[in-house]
């Protein structure tokens, strides 16, 4: 059973950066396509971004070009770099399988004011 711990969310301008992290613990990743969800009030969970195991990585087309998804694989550790960050990236962030089997962490903020 894979436990994941959401963490580095926080209250930003728009412009700024944050760098959120989604640490495993109870088991590891294995070599699962990892993903970073997000979910803005009143909206469904949608997916941001993917890694495979191997580092191929896939992008929505709303955060191309200025969110970067990374894992350690050592650490069993996703991460997710989000700059120029922009009010409508508000949302409860989350990580987890692309095939979302793995239990819900409780997820961390983001905020982005303009």
């Amino acid at each position: 059973q894979v436990q994941l711990v959401e963490s580095g969310g926080g209250l930003v301008q728009a412009g700024g950066s944050l760098r959120l992290s989604c640490a495993a613990s109870g088991n590891t990743f294995g070599i699962s396509v990892m993903g970073w969800y997000r979910q803005a009030p009143g909206k469904q969970r949608d997916l941001v971004a993917t890694i495979t195991y191997g580092g191929g990585t896939n992008y929505v087309d709303s955060v191309k070009g200025r969110f970067t998804i990374s894992r350690d694989n050592a650490k069993n550790t996703v991460y997710l770099q989000m700059n120029s960050l922009k009010p409508e990236d508000t949302a409860v962030y989350y990580c987890n399988n692309a095939r979302r089997t793995y239990a819900w962490g409780q997820g961390t903020q983001v905020t982005v004011s303009s």
